[in-house]
């Protein structure tokens, strides 16, 4: 009896399959109380939508790359999100694959590695230090440094990532008005 009860008690973990990889935004994601998500997704949408705002600004493009970075992983499976039409999360997620070619980062770099190098390379730009941005932009995660920061400082047509980023938008504009969003959490899914 009690080999069965043990057995009893594993057999909810069969259907459990592995996390997907997740990542959170830094502390200075956003300024003063707002909240991160909210931020990252009009963030996001504003610089892929108007691509000029960010040609010469290689730490805004690397911010802006940073947040659909984030998102990817945020709305497909964070709780806060489950009003959102699912195919919001699949567009993020080739939004993300389309980014990372275009900037030489690694199809199987973790996000939340490819977070945290974005945002220090962002930070280090707007110090001056470009030398420190190229360090941080290095293989494995991105082919090197200087190409990175070639490439953010004049992105291609990004068509995928400006229409996911504009339909997350439409979407959080869509479920505020319907007021039917969930609001737990401060933009990390609820996840402790």
């Amino acid at each position: 009896m009690r080999r069965i009860l043990a057995i009893a008690a594993f057999l909810p973990l069969l259907g459990c399959g592995p996390v997907p990889p997740y990542a959170t935004l830094p502390s200075d994601a956003v300024v003063g109380a707002g909240d991160p998500a909210r931020a990252a997704i009009i963030g996001s949408a504003y610089a892929f939508g108007t691509p000029e705002s960010l040609e010469g600004r290689p730490d805004a493009a690397a911010r802006a790359a940073a947040e659909v970075e984030y998102l990817a992983t945020e709305i497909p499976t964070g709780p806060r999100w489950v009003q959102f039409n699912p195919s919001i999360g699949q567009e993020l997620v080739a939004a993300r694959d389309e980014l990372r070619a275009a900037l030489g980062i690694s199809p199987d770099a973790p996000p939340q590695v490819v977070v945290n190098a974005l945002y220090a390379a962002s930070r280090a730009l707007r110090a001056g230090d470009r030398a420190a941005a190229e360090r941080l932009l290095q293989p494995p995660v991105f082919q090197n440094g200087q190409g990175a920061l070639l490439r953010l400082a004049s992105l291609p047509p990004l068509p995928r990532t400006r229409t996911a980023t504009a339909l997350t938008y439409e979407e959080l504009n869509r479920v505020d008005q319907d007021g039917k969003f969930s609001g737990a959490g401060g933009g990390d899914g609820g996840k402790q």
